[in-house]
């Protein structure tokens, strides 16, 4: 029987990005061994293009495009033990895959592996962000090998919002299988797919470092989401799956606020 790589990137990409390149070459450019395919449900010469220019396997998936299936099938098209799903948009330090592999030997039972990430804004990463100081006391419980299988300490970090960055994700397939993600979900997909696995058999370690570079824009899907209303009615539904009524509408209060710093003066990417 053929064995399985390692760890693979696959990439999911959407028509013609003007940041999949940059996405490419960081996945290309870790300090440890790694394969990448890229994956559509939007074929286009220029997505064919960039597969041939960096020798990169270029699958794609027939039928209308979603979120979910699109990440199921990058998903399960990447013929690996540990697979993480790349955004277009984003990128990866030279170090992410070492620290993905470090993790996994240490820990045979990891499910997932995570890391900080800092959101790029305008071409200018965003340091001092006030809310990823936040996600990272939310996942404090996952920096401790004594506490981080439990399933209660792994939900702690998806009490009051999703603290773990899904750009940042790698998910061990041999233990979590074929499909992925089931919710109905857009927005919140990433939040309830993650509330689901804590509930399984599994480590989830979440390195510290950020390793991952998660950019907004104009275009990028979530701003589309809060454009139309719909972060807002899914993470509703998700706290209240969570938290009394009262309680969440307490915490969408905070929220509301949220929603304007998270894509308020967003200009033309140039960079």
């Amino acid at each position: 029987m053929e064995v399985k790589e390692l760890h693979m990137f696959s990439i999911c990409a959407y028509r013609e990005s003007p940041y999949l390149e940059a996405c490419i070459r960081s996945v290309l450019g870790q300090n440890y061994p790694t394969k990448a395919i890229l994956c559509t449900s939007t074929p286009s010469p220029f997505l064919e293009g960039m597969a041939k220019k960096y020798r990169l396997p270029y699958y794609v998936r027939e039928g209308e495009s979603n979120i979910r299936d699109d990440w199921n099938f990058a998903y399960a098209m990447a013929d690996a033990r540990l697979v993480t799903i790349a955004h277009q948009d984003d990128c990866y330090r030279a170090g992410y895959v070492r620290a993905l592999v470090n993790s996994f030997y240490r820990f045979q039972d990891m499910t997932l592996f995570s890391t900080d990430a800092i959101t790029v804004k305008n071409g200018h990463p965003l340091r001092t962000e006030r809310l990823r100081l936040v996600k990272k006391l939310l996942r404090l419980g996952l920096r401790s090998p004594y506490m981080n299988h439990l399933s209660w300490v792994k939900k702690s970090a998806l009490m009051f919002g999703n603290s773990i960055c899904c750009p940042s994700c790698t998910y061990n397939k041999e233990h979590l299988g074929d499909v992925l993600f089931t919710s109905d979900f857009q927005f919140v997909l990433d939040w309830e797919n993650l509330f689901t696995l804590a509930e399984r058999p599994g480590r989830w370690i979440c390195a510290e470092e950020p390793l991952v570079f998660h950019r907004i824009h104009r275009e990028a899907a979530t701003s589309a989401c809060m454009g139309e209303n719909r972060r807002e009615f899914e993470e509703v539904k998700m706290f209240e799956r969570i938290w009394p009524q009262p309680l969440t509408k307490l915490w969408m209060k905070g929220y509301r606020r949220a929603y304007g710093a998270y894509v308020g003066n967003i200009d033309e990417d140039k960079h």
